[in-house]
């Protein structure tokens, strides 16, 4: 079983910023990828960022430049520093993690007010 615990979620003002961590625990059978979506209400989920066992990176268009993604092997957790943030960053944040099999987070809610 595998469990991944989020944090860093909240409510700030366009243009601030929110650090939401995530880490997982339990029998990991190594990590391919890890990453962050969002779901808004009335749509559906999106990718943000995620992140590869490697080191390489993929982005959503709306959040190049202003989010990044990264990651401590060593506590397998992962990051997503946002800044710059918008009204239309507001939405719940999954955490997901895929190894041998996918999973996801219980979400965290960002609310970005104007």
């Amino acid at each position: 079983q595998v469990q991944l615990v989020e944090s860093g979620g909240g409510l700030v003002q366009a243009g601030g910023s929110l650090r939401l961590s995530c880490a997982a625990s339990g029998r990991l059978f190594g990590i391919n990828v890890m990453g962050w979506y969002r779901q808004a209400p009335g749509n559906e989920r999106e990718l943000v960022a995620r992140i590869f066992s490697g080191g390489s990176t993929n982005y959503a268009d709306s959040v190049k430049g202003r989010f990044t993604i990264s990651r401590d092997n060593a506590k397998n957790t992962v990051y997503l520093q946002m800044n710059s943030l918008k009204p239309e960053d507001t939405a719940v944040y999954y955490c997901n993690l895929i190894s041998n099999l996918n999973y996801w987070g219980q979400g965290t809610q960002v609310t970005v007010s104007s």
